[in-house]
């Protein structure tokens, strides 16, 4: 590996593999960004379901006693 590494020219390794590790650190961190933003949403949609489960359950129970 450090042969090819020493085997490029200076501007590839000054130049391009700087560029690229930063495109690919750039989309990394959107990648994780988006997990997690989509877990969040999730979550948020599975404690709405289940409010809204509790409510129905609630409501049953109260109509069912008058």
């Amino acid at each position: 590996m450090a042969e090819l590494w020493k085997s490029l020219p200076s501007w590839v390794r000054n130049i391009v593999v700087p560029i690229l590790v930063l495109i690919l650190a750039w989309n990394l961190i959107w990648f994780v960004v988006g997990v997690v933003s989509s877990l969040i949403g999730f979550l948020i949609k599975v404690l709405l379901v289940v409010g809204l489960g509790a409510a129905v359950v609630i409501l049953v129970k109260k109509a069912a006693k008058s």
